[in-house]
């Protein structure tokens, strides 16, 4: 077997010792192969004897001392390791690729407490040979089938949904593959756990339940050290950030540090439902203290504790923030900010919307949700959005945002300027309907639906004053969708479009329960958080939910494999009608509006495919389609293979019989543009092509 550091990789025959390239300029990495083992089945000592004698000619055909293009990087130099992205590209620059050749493989009881490899008791008898198990685990192997089927099983012994929760957080941080795999093969069941509602409670507990970190802490105490901090985390390759400095968490209001559950959350679900590596997710709270009374008094709150930081000194620590994350991980590192409180949201999304590559899910991601479910509902309702009227209850960032996107899509579809689609949609905040006549008293964001229209005092009131078609909550009031709302709404249409948005269930704006039972049956109804089929006059109503999760991992995948480095309205609308288009006949006939999350992978990829071309057809992104058709074909040696799929292309070259017969300049010339690690994966994992190319 190969030893790397004095440690073992699996059941290879190939054992050799490691020489430290990362601090080289590579061409042609040499290697030093100390011998073969005679042990392991003839597959593997064909690969084995086929490395060895490639190698060999390697060395003898090696270019002088004089003519060698290997040259030593003084320590002072600025060139690091980089940011691989999923094309595998670096930031170094193109004449100074790092291949890295020294490579750690966790061994023993190490590698039972490190979540990134630990497969618990599915290591085969083999593995744990190699990696020094014997007598660290029982004796019997179980398949990650059972233990997902074991574990299920485990979870719903539980009548508690924070202590699923916390089940589920364990497991992430001992046996991340297997948390993954359980939150893919049941997400209907685990996304309420892992996220909303319950994870709202969490993070109110979040101090009295906190076991060990799971993302960064910056506060005012690393004022001017954070991109000292960033370095400080272990993954260098970070594609998507989450943050949030905790003054909006869902419709809980301030919970200061204990906010970090909702990155963590977040972050999750960009993996099992978008498929980015966990590895290149950091979670972030950004701690300037809390105003929250009840945490500054509980002895088991983590943050600081001091009145919340505003104006200079707030503005400050995120300017550094952001300026750090673009130096420490470059201009295509997604950052989407999380649960701001308003007047932050909009101004932060103003500010850096230009100069990087920013999304806020709470604006951008809930507005395109909405906006997809409401392009389904006119399926039921008859009509175009240009034809319906529109009344939101609160005006903050997800109704403010939600409306604009509407009026986007409405001047998209009529041609006509976002200013007049804006006349078709009315917000009510918690003084009333905003009209002209309070312009003045309004935040900057609420302006541009200050409508000519006398004063209305409450939501009923302005049922019947605006005479909606379609009726949006998103003021996270709790029940404020009365049973006199509803009947006005349905007094009004004959199948009223009700979207009762707040989280988590408590704050929701009415139960599906009421909407149906209120309404006679006859709303389309969606929510925000899950609620159960309903009953009504024997028939079962099984509504939509609204969840920002249909959006927000799709979308930022498809920003990532594009390239881009801005976000665009368009790439919203882009993203609304891909999901929309995922709603099939067999879901309108039962009422809903949205697609089943069991399909949620296969959405997420839609979506991404759709952001992707968007972001194309905007000229928003680094990368040239050409080149990257160019580094996905076999029998490039040129240095475009290097941005491509090298695995696929060392193990083409090196491990498929017919192969091997390449000239061997050939070889070592695709070899020198691979990356070295990749290459080591290709020649010395037992796995199939197909298995290893996923």
């Amino acid at each position: 077997m190969f030893s790397l550091n004095g440690s073992t990789f699996l059941n290879n025959t190939l054992t050799g010792v490691s020489k430290s390239l990362a601090q080289r300029k590579v061409s042609a990495p040499s290697v030093v192969v100390a011998s073969v083992s005679s042990n392991g089945n003839a597959a593997d000592r064909n690969v084995s004897v086929l490395m060895e004698n490639t190698l060999k000619e390697m060395r003898e055909n090696a270019p002088s001392p004089s003519q060698s293009q290997v040259t030593e990087i003084q320590p002072a130099s600025t060139v690091g390791g980089g940011v691989e992205d999923v094309y595998g590209e670096d930031t170094a620059t193109e004449d100074q690729y790092i291949t890295p050749w020294t490579v750690t493989v966790a061994s023993g009881y190490p590698l039972l407490r490190d979540p990134h490899y630990n497969k618990g008791l599915a290591f085969t008898l083999k593995e744990r040979d190699a990696h020094f198990l014997r007598g660290l685990l029982p004796p019997v192997v179980v398949s990650q089938e059972l233990q997902v089927k074991k574990m299920m099983a485990s979870m719903r012994q539980y009548q508690v949904p924070l202590q699923r929760y916390m089940a589920m957080m364990d497991l992430q941080e001992r046996n991340e593959r297997l948390f993954y795999k359980l939150l893919i093969e049941n997400v209907e069941e685990l996304l309420p756990v892992v996220y909303t509602p319950t994870v709202g409670e969490a993070c109110q507990k979040y101090g009295s339940i906190f076991r060990q970190p799971q993302g960064l802490f910056i506060s005012l105490k690393e004022k001017g050290r954070i991109l000292e901090v960033l370095r400080n985390w272990p993954e260098k390759k970070i594609q998507v950030i989450v943050v949030t400095d905790g003054e909006r968490i869902l419709g809980l209001g301030d919970l200061g540090c204990q906010g970090m559950g909702i990155p963590v959350g977040k972050l999750s679900l960009y993996s099992a439902l978008g498929g980015i590596r966990p590895s290149a997710c950091l979670p972030v709270t950004i701690d300037v203290g809390t105003n929250n009374e009840q945490l500054l008094n509980d002895e088991f709150y983590i943050g600081l504790r001091r009145r919340r930081a505003t104006g200079q000194e707030y503005a400050e620590l995120l300017d550094e923030f952001m300026n750090a994350v673009k130096q420490n991980y470059g201009e295509k590192v997604l950052i989407q900010f999380e649960d701001f409180a308003n007047h932050n949201a909009f101004d932060l999304l103003a500010k850096y919307g230009t100069t990087h590559l920013v999304f806020n899910d709470d604006i951008q991601g809930t507005a395109s949700v909405v906006l997809a479910g409401l392009i389904t509902a006119l399926n039921l309702v008859g009509g175009t959005l240009s034809d319906h009227r529109f009344l939101f209850l609160g005006a903050g960032e997800a109704g403010t945002g939600i409306a604009e996107l509407i009026a986007l899509e409405i001047s998209k579809q009529t041609n006509v300027p976002v200013e007049e689609a804006r006349e078709k949609i009315f917000l009510v905040d918690s003084k009333g309907l905003i009209v002209k006549s309070r312009v003045e008293l309004l935040q900057h964001f609420k302006r541009p639906w200050a409508h000519e229209h006398e004063p209305v005092r409450t939501l009923l009131d302005a049922v019947k004053a605006i005479k909606p078609t379609i009726l949006i909550g998103s003021s996270g009031a709790g029940r404020t969708f009365t049973k006199e709302v509803v009947e006005a709404m349905s007094a009004l249409n004959e199948k009223p479009v009700i979207l009762s948005l707040s989280n988590p269930t408590s704050q929701s704006e009415c139960t599906a329960e009421e909407a149906y039972t209120w309404s006679e049956g006859r709303a389309v109804f969606a929510s925000g958080s899950p609620f159960s089929p309903v009953e009504y006059n024997g028939k079962f109503y099984a509504s939509g939910q609204a969840n920002n999760a249909y959006i927000f991992p799709g979308f930022g995948l498809g920003l990532i494999i594009s390239g881009a480095i801005r976000v665009h309205d368009d790439m919203l609308l882009a993203a609304s009608e891909a999901l929309a288009e995922q709603v099939s006949q067999e879901n309108l006939d039962k009422g809903l509006i949205y697609p089943p999350f069991s399909n949620i992978r296969k959405i997420s990829a839609q979506i991404a495919v759709r952001v992707a071309a968007k972001a194309y057809e905007l000229e928003k992104v680094t990368r040239s389609l050409l080149l990257l058709s160019l580094t996905c074909r076999f029998g490039d040696s040129s240095a475009t293979a290097r941005a491509g799929e090298p695995r696929k292309i060392c193990r083409k070259l090196y491990v498929q019989p017919q192969l091997p017969q390449l000239p061997l300049s050939q070889r070592q010339d695709m070899l020198s543009h691979c990356h070295f690690k990749s290459f080591l994966s290709c020649i010395l994992c037992s796995v199939s092509y197909d298995e290893l190319c996923v």
